[in-house]
């Protein structure tokens, strides 16, 4: 598939998907990114792996500035695992350490298993159409 109808397949995926599946996204983002700051350090790249860990370290900040604090106790403890896992990445990414960014992973896969079961639940329909704004995807 050309890398221009990969990127219009991926637009379309995110304009059409529900907040749940926008996070699972995310999370998938943030897993590949990572996955590829760890080829880039195994194969010797110098400036490869701090490019991808910075990348996975922004979804997470998205994820983090996008939490609506007034929905009980969930946001919180969220906002708490997302600043967990940032310091990891910036740890792993500073010292070169994978087992910082191998935890920041662990962290985030246990999540992106909730997200899944949570997106898969059947949600009322809503009139949101339109872009939707945050993280590029498409990578």
């Amino acid at each position: 598939m050309p890398l221009t109808e990969l990127r219009q397949y991926t637009a379309h995926t995110a304009q059409t998907a529900t907040p749940g599946q926008l996070v699972v996204m995310l999370y998938d983002g943030f897993l590949r990114f990572c996955a590829q700051g760890r080829a880039a350090f195994e194969a010797g790249d110098v400036g490869g792996p701090g490019n991808r860990v910075t990348r996975a370290k922004e979804i997470v900040t998205e994820g983090r500035d996008t939490l609506d604090m007034t929905q009980g106790k969930m946001p919180p403890t969220l906002a708490s695992l997302y600043e967990y896992v940032g310091e990891k990445l910036t740890a792993g990414r500073l010292q070169k350490d994978m087992a910082e960014i191998d935890e920041a992973v662990r962290v985030m896969t246990d999540l992106r298993a909730a997200w899944v079961q949570i997106a898969g639940t059947q949600r009322p329909a809503t009139d949101r159409r339109g872009p939707v704004v945050g993280v590029n995807l498409a990578g």
